[in-house]
């Protein structure tokens, strides 16, 4: 796979259009960015490249808008805070492929950034029809003179700006996915011993593929969040209230059986916290949160956490580990009274002296809520659901683009 640097060792870059498919897909609140994360993870090849002299037009997702413009899933505020990463301004479109984006590129001088608008504004992007979908590619690629592809936590995906446009122009990973790429090397390929695995989430059914896969891979795997309590039925536990996907209790108990035939040691909470309702994750209201051990939880209780002697249980299977990987949350982490699970498995990481990589998505926004020193991590990865497909053993299309 060529990358950025073989670009610039190539020279093909100084005063050429460089298109960089990101992944600026923030959280917004009434506008407001509240995790700034994924910015910061691009900066460091958008800078690069414009420290070069390239003319640098950036492009990104947000959210899941319906293929046609939509005011609260703009890019503004994104650019606006990738001018401030960059100290210099970002030209913003107000489309993608129209007459603002095309006008917004032409006036670029080397070294200038533009940012174009929500390429999901667009129903190309997303098209399942080949050829839809390369005809939007077609209009992308008339912006630009080369391709980096840098949008880790969108290459599971087959769209436009991440599978089409590659094939259109010279390509190459930015360094974000080298990097990337290379951190999940080290989970899948000669991995240090013990290799343990966390998992979190509401649903097991997001991760069911990751846990087969695993069941050849890891040596230990722990599981809290919501997703905990369809094993602990499987287990014969009663649950109250928690979240349950009972369609799923068959492929969670054949998964415990294989586990225990192949030595792998799965690992649940002993104990859980919750309450009779959910929580108000707007107000942070309390809530009255009980402990109850996973024998004995009340009817109508919905586990919200796991508890404090499953919390010491989990820190103790890290310590000893050589490799960890963590993806999802341990709790409705956003809530006070149910955040000390996840924040429990954060510090175990930091204090195991193995090598630690936080499995993007809420495992990755919960660090930094939580206040933790992303520097205290070996990895953070900006890709939750890119992470997972790639631990699953799939072929992802965006890096398939690139390699070809």
């Amino acid at each position: 796979m060529k990358t950025i640097d073989d670009l610039l060792a190539e020279g093909q870059v100084a005063g050429k259009r460089v298109f960089v498919r990101a992944d600026l897909n923030v959280p917004l609140s009434d506008g407001t960015i509240t995790d700034d994360g994924r910015i910061r993870a691009a900066v460091p090849t958008i800078a690069k490249l414009a420290d070069a002299g390239a003319k640098v037009i950036v492009a990104s997702h947000l959210g899941r808008p319906k293929g046609a413009p939509d005011p609260q899933f703009s890019l503004a505020p994104v650019a606006a805070r990738l001018g401030e990463l960059l100290g210099k301004d970002v030209a913003f479109a107000s489309d993608t492929v129209g007459e603002s984006a095309a006008a917004t590129v032409a006036g670029l001088a080397g070294g200038q950034v533009a940012l174009l608008e929500n390429l999901r504004f667009n129903p190309g992007e997303t098209a399942k029809d080949d050829a839809e979908r390369g005809a939007f590619a077609d209009q992308l690629a008339g912006l630009a003179d080369s391709y980096v592809g840098d949008g880790f936590g969108a290459v599971h995906r087959k769209h436009a700006s991440v599978y089409d446009l590659p094939a259109r122009l010279p390509h190459a990973a930015g360094g974000l996915i080298a990097t990337e790429v290379g951190v999940l090397k080290k989970l899948t390929e000669d991995v240090r011993r013990p290799y343990a695995v966390v998992l979190g989430g509401s649903k097991v059914s997001d991760k069911l593929g990751v846990i087969d896969h695993l069941l050849e891979k890891a040596d230990r795997i722990l599981v809290g969040g919501g997703m905990v309590f369809t094993f602990l039925k499987a287990q014969g536990h009663e649950v109250g209230k928690s979240l349950l996907q009972e369609d799923q209790l068959a492929t969670v108990t054949e998964y415990l059986e294989r586990a225990k035939a192949k030595g792998v040691e799965f690992v649940l909470p002993v104990d859980v916290v919750g309450a009779t309702e959910f929580p108000d994750l707007k107000t942070k209201a309390p809530s009255s949160p009980a402990t109850a051990p996973v024998d004995a939880i009340p009817a109508d209780m919905i586990g919200l956490d796991i508890g404090p002697e499953s919390r010491k249980l989990f820190a103790a299977k890290l310590a000893d580990a050589a490799t960890v990987f963590w993806n999802g949350p341990m709790g409705v982490f956003e809530h006070p009274e149910y955040a000390d699970g996840t924040r429990a498995v954060a510090q175990a990481l930091i204090d195991s002296p193995a090598f630690t990589v936080v499995g993007g998505g809420d495992s990755a926004a919960a660090v930094r809520i939580l206040g933790f020193d992303e520097n205290a991590f070996g990895h953070i990865s900006t890709g939750g659901g890119a992470s997972l497909e790639y631990l699953e053993g799939k072929t992802l299309p965006g890096l398939a683009a690139l390699e070809g």
